[in-house]
């Protein structure tokens, strides 16, 4: 390819790309630091009049320290939306609509974080990956079944041979060093950025497909549409595709009880390491939320990928489709009755015609919303209330019943450390009795699971008494600390 070509084709390129467009916007620092905080998780969705709310307040703080005019933030929003940075949808749980980064969104933020924190340029751990894929490419690739069979034979020879080194307990089978651990860590967690970004392109092409199928029927006649025939016999168009057979085993593949266990077991493994107490709390917390993540996203993509499916099918099945043909029939007509006129007269001529508009406001139908009294009553009218005195410790009481008391169950983890190098939740309980109930059991194994460790071959027998006085116990893992909590 030629420079010209190269630079056309990077020109167009820099004009249709809506991450680019983003990366480029003059206020990039303001839109990646809002969205991003509101809705940079996977599978986020925020109701208009909230996202514009939230934002506003950010304005306000960021006005003094950027050079931003005094536009609201739904303006600003109506031009992410309109560089296809924000994507906005009717809400399916309640009346109006919400918005969500779409996948150019993820992707500009995502750049932005690498280029904040670049990641190590060649990690071995990556290396080790690309080679094993080539090889492996090669393998499952090769016709010759000889060959294939050679490959794998040295394969089993390697396997067999560590095996060996580990029984004897070679050097060269030790367990990795912190340092290459983390490296991998790392590398697990830069592919797993790309899911929003992935799971976000994987709903918009369902929602191409959904429409150019709608198209299909309307442009094909009954006697020569194989969609419709499809659709009658009740075949799932959508989810048939190569787009939904790709996605349908992703989706099986993270749903499986099996499947899913083991993956949990492997990050519990993998957090239980000596390795990972050098891990800061946000890398532990991605790793632990991982396929929570993928089961999330998929969820939300398999539910718009039933949708289309039921509403291609309705659409269908109630002959919606024959009144839009007839619908496009009567446009094309006076398309093409109008294109005979546009030789000899302009849309602004003056025709010799007076037409007296109505003073009535013209809207749509869609826009009538019936009115609802239920709406606007506002209940029974309030009683002044007379002066009472309010006891501080039964203000306490009430918050205690509805949160856990971290700051005391912090302070008891800390006094138990004194003096030693590790302590149990079981041995805390003991020396400081759960005065919230489970609440308390709960909330020092919530702090032991960030910020202590989890024996999976140890078992522990934790005791307490209920609110209701009442004794229990349960045996679990045990979960210690190994220095004290600091927050």
């Amino acid at each position: 390819m030629s420079a010209l070509s190269s630079a056309l084709a990077y020109k167009r390129l820099l004009e249709t790309n809506a991450t680019l467009r983003m990366l480029r916007a003059d206020h990039l620092p303001v839109m990646a630091a809002t969205l991003g905080a509101h809705l940079g998780k996977p599978g986020t969705r925020v109701s208009t009049d909230d996202l514009h709310e939230s934002i506003d307040s950010d304005l306000e703080e960021l006005r003094d320290h950027f050079d931003l005019s005094a536009r609201t933030a739904k303006a600003y929003c109506d031009d992410w939306r309109r560089a296809e940075i924000l994507v906005r949808r009717p809400a399916t749980s309640a009346r109006g609509e919400t918005y969500e980064l779409s996948a150019a969104g993820f992707d500009a933020i995502r750049m932005l974080e690498q280029l904040r924190t670049p990641p190590q340029t060649a990690t071995e751990s990556r290396l080790v990956s690309l080679a094993q894929s080539v090889r492996q490419l090669a393998i499952d690739t090769d016709p010759d079944s000889s060959r294939r069979l050679a490959s794998l034979r040295a394969e089993r020879d390697r396997i067999d041979a560590e095996i060996a080194r580990v029984r004897r307990g070679d050097p060269r089978s030790l367990v990795l060093d912190r340092r290459r651990a983390n490296e991998r860590v790392g590398d697990i967690l830069q592919q797993a950025q790309g899911l929003p970004a992935d799971f976000a392109r994987v709903r918009a092409r369902f929602e191409d497909l959904n429409q150019e199928l709608r198209i299909s029927i309307l442009a094909a006649e009954d006697s020569q549409s194989q969609v419709l025939d499809e659709v009658f016999r009740g075949v799932d168009l959508i989810e048939s595709s190569d787009e939904g057979r790709t996605f349908s085993a992703f989706s099986a593949l993270v749903r499986d009880p099996e499947q899913s266990a083991t993956f949990d077991e492997d990050i519990a493994a993998i957090l239980d390491r000596d390795f990972s107490a050098t891990l800061t709390p946000e890398t532990r917390r991605s790793l632990r939320t991982l396929m929570r993540q993928m089961k999330d996203g998929s969820r939300e993509v398999s539910d718009i990928l039933s949708e289309f499916a039921r509403g291609l099918r309705r659409y269908v099945h109630s002959h919606e489709f024959q009144r839009d043909r007839v619908m496009r029939t009567l446009i094309q007509d006076a398309l093409a009755a109008a294109a005979p006129v546009a030789r000899v007269r302009r849309p602004y001529d003056d025709l010799g015609v007076e037409l007296e508009l109505s003073s009535i406001a013209l809207g749509s139908v869609g826009e009538v919303v019936l009115h609802d009294p239920a709406e606007f009553d506002a209940g029974a009218e309030l009683g002044e209330a007379s002066e009472t005195e309010v006891d501080f410790a039964e203000l306490i009481a009430v918050a205690r019943e509805s949160e856990i008391d971290f700051s005391e169950l912090t302070e008891n983890v800390n006094d138990a450390m004194a003096g030693t190098d590790q302590v149990s939740v079981a041995e805390v309980l003991d020396q400081f009795p759960a005065t919230q109930g489970l609440a308390s059991v709960v909330g020092l194994l919530s702090l032991a699971s960030t910020y202590g460790k989890v024996d999976p071959d140890s078992r522990d027998r934790l005791v307490w008494s209920g609110i209701d006085g009442i004794g229990r116990s349960a045996t679990i893992r045990r979960h210690y600390f190994t220095e004290g909590i600091t927050l």
